[in-house]
C-alpha cells in the first residue's frame, strides 16, 4: 500500500463520515444501553452468567452493558466474522472461541448488530453445542427486513432501517466503529 493508497482511503472514510445521516444520537444509544442492562440486571443478577462480548463490533455495546451492571459476571469474548473488513458477509470465520468452559453456564451474547442473523445462529449454536445451561442474545441494533435466518435476538436495544450503519461498535470497511452515534451511509 502506497502513501497515496492510504490517502485515498481515508478521504473515502472522512466522506462517507460527513455524508452520513444519524439516526441515533449517543443519548439515544446510551438510553437503549441503559434499558437492556436494566433487563439482564433482573433476569440474570442472581444466576452467575458469563457475558460472550462479539470481537469486534460488539466491543462497545459490551463495555457499555458491563458498566451498568453491577453484580456477579464473568465476561470473555469470541472473535467470529463474515465480513473481514467488507461491506458484505461471506463464509463464517472463528478467529477465537471463548477461553471460559460454557458448560453449565449461563450465557449471554453481545453482538453490534443483528441483520441477517447468520453470525448470531452460529454463535448460539456453538454455545449450545460447547453445554451452556443456557444462551441468550443481545444486539444493540437489528436491521428491519424480512432476511433473517430463523432467530432473532432476546434482547435488542434499537431498531433501524434496512441501511448500512455504522457506530458504536458496528464498521464501515474496518472502519467508523468509534463514531459518536448510530449513522447510515448514504446510498447504501
Amino acid at each position: 500500500m502506497t502513501f497515496t493508497d492510504t490517502e485515498d482511503r481515508l478521504a473515502e472514510i472522512r466522506r462517507v463520515r460527513a455524508e452520513a445521516d444519524c439516526l441515533f444520537t449517543a443519548e439515544q444509544v446510551e438510553a437503549a444501553l441503559d434499558r437492556l442492562a436494566a433487563q439482564l440486571t433482573a433476569r440474570y443478577e442472581n444466576r452467575d452468567p458469563l457475558i460472550l462480548c462479539v470481537m469486534n463490533g460488539g466491543l462497545i455495546a459490551t463495555a457499555g452493558l458491563l458498566r451498568r451492571m453491577d453484580f456477579p459476571l464473568q465476561s470473555d469474548y469470541l472473535h467470529a466474522t463474515r465480513y473481514r473488513g467488507e461491506t458484505r458477509g461471506g463464509e463464517l470465520h472463528w478467529l477465537r472461541e471463548p477461553g471460559h468452559p460454557l458448560r453449565g453456564r449461563a450465557v449471554i451474547v453481545v453482538d453490534d448488530i443483528l441483520d441477517e442473523g447468520y453470525t448470531l445462529a452460529a454463535i448460539v449454536d456453538h454455545c449450545r453445542a460447547q453445554g451452556a445451561a443456557s444462551v441468550e442474545s443481545v444486539a444493540l441494533v437489528e436491521k428491519q427486513h424480512t432476511r433473517k435466518q430463523g432467530i432473532s435476538a432476546d434482547y435488542v436495544g434499537l431498531r433501524v432501517e434496512d441501511r448500512y450503519v455504522f457506530g458504536y461498535g458496528m464498521d464501515y470497511k474496518d472502519y467508523l466503529r468509534n463514531a459518536p452515534g448510530i449513522f447510515a451511509v448514504k446510498g447504501m
